[in-house]
């Protein structure tokens, strides 16, 4: 199966000028279809580095959703860089030179050619729909390219996949349950850890130290992630083994 990626890009992210918004909300959309995000990069406004990533990541199958930099100011390379990462040139696409018309239309406002320009696009692409107002985004090959705003970008990315990965949703159902096991070591808790593992192929078995504070001791949470039906089994081994290393844990 293709993995799912995020490209967030923007120098207001990368120098710390405006909280990300993109990454939690892009986690939520995909878990309400089951379905899980791989990886995310960040990157500033760069065109180089924007093309040389592309070019990596347009290489391979996963489907990859691009947040900003996909307009007309000094600042946004998206266009640019996903031409010149799949080695096309930048094309009006009547499909977004329509849209473009009609939203200026609606607007009775002058349609410059720099604003039409927002429908230039890599040759073979095709247009994302905006509904916030009309001007569309692009997808090419399997990366789809949205802009940086987030009431225009999520529900883009929603209508991608809706459109065309409905197939997918809820493909590989999982679960997942957890321990707090009380002042554990993760290197006394790594054997166990990997015997579950080796017990339930379908199992991925997790941990996430907490260092403590004045109000929660240290504790690691531990649990397992996979196939609904071996997770409980799982859990029972885990608890078992848990309990033979002599820690206490609670529920989480």
């Amino acid at each position: 199966m293709k993995g799912i990626g995020a490209i967030i890009i923007g120098d207001e992210i990368t120098r710390g000028k405006r909280p990300d918004k993109h990454f939690p909300k892009l986690v939520e959309i995909l878990a309400a279809r089951g379905l899980v995000l791989d990886w995310t990069l960040y990157i500033g406004d760069d065109r180089e580095r924007l093309t040389e990533t592309l070019r990596r990541t347009l290489a391979g199958e996963d489907i990859v959703f691009s947040f900003g930099g996909i307009g007309n100011t000094p600042d946004d390379h998206t266009r640019q860089a996903a031409a010149a990462a799949a080695g096309v040139e930048l094309v009006l696409h009547p499909d977004a030179e329509r849209e473009i018309r009609a939203r200026f239309a609606e607007l009775k406002f002058e349609l410059t050619d720099m604003q039409l320009a927002l429908g230039n696009f890599p040759r073979g692409s095709r247009i994302i729909p905006n509904p916030f107002n009309r001007i569309p985004g692009f997808t090419l090959g399997q990366h789809h390219f949205v802009p940086g705003f987030p009431q225009m970008a999520w529900p883009m990315v929603e209508w991608v996949l809706d459109s065309f990965y409905s197939w997918r949703f809820h493909a590989h159902p999982s679960d997942e349950a957890a321990l707090l096991v009380w002042k554990g070591s993760e290197g006394a808790l790594i054997p166990l850890m990997r015997r579950v593992e080796a017990e339930f192929p379908g199992i991925k078995v997790f941990s996430l130290p907490f260092l403590g504070s004045k109000q929660v001791q240290r504790h690691i949470e531990l649990g397992v992630r996979g196939l609904p039906d071996q997770v409980p089994a799982a859990m029972a081994a885990l608890r078992h083994g848990v309990e033979e290393l002599g820690y206490a844990y609670d529920e989480k």
